[in-house]
């Protein structure tokens, strides 16, 4: 009897230290399983890398239509500078709106390290003229 109770009371203690050891080390687990399945993601490094190049051509794109709307302008009828005007204003917002959500991601650690290297750290709301990659 005595053997038995020494046998149930080792596999309690180590039911217990494996079961203690899993249960502690679990938050440090789990965190490494969250990057492995994110930044270890061959995935979600390409689309990470595309999509700095996406939010930097839509900053170029609306800067393009932003300077051929004001170069149509001075040639405009007042009627048409009203809209242009508009569209301007529209499009400046859009664009600060596009810079900053440049801004944002390439302030995130775990998606700052897949932006390419020729792309700017981060884009000036006041520069007409971004540039993306050479």
């Amino acid at each position: 009897m005595g053997g038995i109770a020494v046998l149930a009371a080792v596999g309690l203690v180590a039911t217990l230290v494996f079961g203690g050891v899993g249960w502690l080390t679990a938050p440090f687990r789990g965190e490494a399983d969250k990057r492995e399945r994110t930044e270890g993601s061959g995935a979600f490094r390409i689309a990470t890398y595309e999509e700095f190049f996406g939010l930097c051509t839509a900053v170029q794109t609306k800067e393009g239509t932003i300077k051929a709307l004001e170069e149509e302008r001075g040639t405009a009828t007042a009627s048409r500078r009203a809209r242009i005007d508009t569209s301007l204003t529209a499009l400046k917002s859009s664009r600060a709106e596009a810079v900053h959500e440049y801004n944002s991601r390439a302030a995130q650690e775990h998606r700052s390290a897949f932006k390419d290297r020729d792309l700017p750290p981060r884009l000036d709301v006041n520069d007409t003229a971004t540039r993306c990659a050479p």
